[in-house]
């Protein structure tokens, strides 16, 4: 879905959701495909990319605010689909630090030895959720899935420190108001705008560059690392200036900071391993390289992950 479908249905112009945003285009899912569809298409790829086979999965996370039922979990749809019949499955509500929060919560099962091998995935319909007659938030949203497959490692690589944090007095920055057991769909709620994401942008803009920065380097410090030893830094595609303002906090040269904002827009959990599945087949990593992942999200909460590739 380019700017150009946008001009069509909302009052705005492809120059101004450049200038402010850094998107050019998003992808919008079929009708008829779910975020459980596109997050075991990322299973299977992530299966095959790393050369292990269901079976040998014994933890599968999924990332996600848009499920494809309430219950059960979009995890036990998504294993059933790829076949992981030794795995147990469940989901996190994070929204666009989801993945970053399952990557942390996997990494730290699998170093105290009750899971092998995990999937972690962040999988996202947003386009069900968007209000497509507000133009501040609509213009930013795509759908996407993305995964990663982690085990253990004794070379040092893999998944170096973590870092999460949330504040819940600013829950109603960016949230979606009704659909919940506090505000159920009503034939009169329906489509009335409440029961799409809300965003308060410039207040979101402020916290998520200051909480990011925060974040990345709180596990710089903890793995005893500068941003000057960083390979490549995979933040979030929420808003370009969002992205710049980091880098420049950070310190980091530009030519290190992954960025598909312009061809995907907002993918929420699905954003980061969106990103790093990239980067990746670019051949933008290799053995050894530092890799920063970042995201902050509706809750509002943010994360970061430092991986030695």
């Amino acid at each position: 879905m380019t700017n150009a479908d946008f001009e069509k249905i909302v009052d705005t112009t492809n120059e101004w959701i450049i200038s402010r945003t850094g998107i050019k285009e998003r992808r919008i899912c079929d009708e008829d495909m779910t975020g459980g569809d596109m997050a075991a298409e990322a299973c299977r790829r992530a299966l095959e990319n790393s050369g292990t086979s269901p079976e040998e999965i014994d933890l599968l996370i999924i990332g996600t605010v848009t499920p494809d039922y309430r219950c059960p979990s979009e995890a036990v749809i998504v294993q059933e689909k790829v076949g992981l019949i030794n795995a147990v499955a469940f989901d996190i509500v994070a929204a666009c630090t989801g993945f970053i929060n399952g990557l942390s919560l996997a990494n730290s099962l699998i170093q105290s030895g009750q899971y092998k091998k995990a999937l972690i995935v962040g999988s996202e319909k947003l386009s069900s959720i968007t209000n497509y007659k507000d133009r501040g938030t609509c213009i930013l949203f795509g759908d996407a899935a993305g995964a990663v497959v982690i085990g253990p490692d004794s070379n040092g690589n893999g998944v170096i420190s973590t870092f999460m944090k949330s504040d819940g007095r600013l829950a109603k920055l960016l949230w979606q108001e009704v659909g919940g057991t506090r505000n159920p769909y009503t034939p009169e709620n329906v489509n009335n705008g409440k029961d799409k994401l809300y965003m308060a942008g410039s207040d979101v803009f402020k916290v998520a560059v200051r909480e990011m920065c925060n974040a990345s380097l709180k596990v710089l410090e903890d793995a005893g690392l500068t941003a000057d030893d960083l390979t490549l830094v995979v933040p979030h595609q929420a808003n370009i200036r969002i992205i710049d303002a980091l880098t420049k906090r950070l310190k980091v040269d530009k030519s290190k900071v992954y960025m598909n904002i312009e061809k995907y827009g907002n993918t929420s959990a699905a954003s980061v391993p969106l990103a790093l599945d990239q980067a990746n087949h670019e051949g933008r990593l290799k053995p050894g390289d530092y890799v920063l992942m970042v995201a902050f999200g509706g809750g509002l909460i943010w994360g970061a992950a430092l991986v030695r590739w």
